[in-house]
């Protein structure tokens, strides 16, 4: 096959394992993890079984790279415009404006599917990915808080406590707006106290 031919088969395959991760997406939301299956994949994507299956192995491999995706997703946002010098407190706008957003939208939360992925005793506890997208999302964020310090742009602080804070608000809200309807106001609480931690009235 021609160099050219690879890269269109490369490129084909890449543009198929996104489909298959953005319609999966939907279906870990609204269904939860335990309760989806290849077969419905299969449906969702358009895919027959054979061609789902060359591309991922199992419910459990596909779940995986959607949340590396998430993790990764935003490392890149973080890096690029830190790399442009952008204000810290500039960039905390622009990713509390999301997380506002996705803590009550419990549509296209997956939240309740993580919980269950990671509680289900099959599942493999050998390599915990969860643990691992947990520091590689900490390590995101200490980074781009001691950019803000480093740079005037934050007050000293904590960055590992005010990670734990944002962290674990985010990820509460969102479970509980599976759960239940949630005030729109209470991401706007929890985003204002984290602000107040790092920005100072200054700016």
């Amino acid at each position: 096959m021609s160099q050219k031919g690879g890269s269109y088969m490369g490129a084909k395959g890449s543009a198929t394992k996104k489909h298959i991760c953005e319609e999966a997406y939907k279906l870990f939301a609204d269904n939860g993890y335990k309760n989806v299956t290849m077969k419905d994949i299969c449906e969702k994507t358009g895919l027959s079984r054979g061609g789902l299956y060359r591309h991922y192995e199992s419910t459990e491999q596909i779940f995986l790279e959607i949340v590396s995706q998430f993790t990764n997703n935003q490392k890149n946002l973080f890096d690029q415009k830190m790399k442009q010098g952008i204000p810290a407190d500039v960039i905390l706008e622009e990713m509390f404006a999301i997380y506002a957003r996705e803590m009550t939208d419990s549509k296209n939360s997956l939240s309740l599917a993580i919980y269950e992925f990671y509680s289900n005793p099959e599942i493999s506890k050998t390599d915990n990915a969860i643990k691992r997208q947990y520091e590689n999302s900490k390590s995101m964020w200490i980074d781009f808080i001691n950019y803000g310090i480093k740079n005037g742009d934050f007050k000293k602080a904590d960055p590992e406590a005010v990670f734990d804070i944002i962290v674990f608000s985010y990820q509460g809200v969102r479970m509980y707006s599976k759960l239940m309807e949630i005030d729109n106001d209470i991401p706007d609480r929890i985003i204002a106290v984290i602000k107040k931690l790092l920005i100072s009235e200054e700016n």
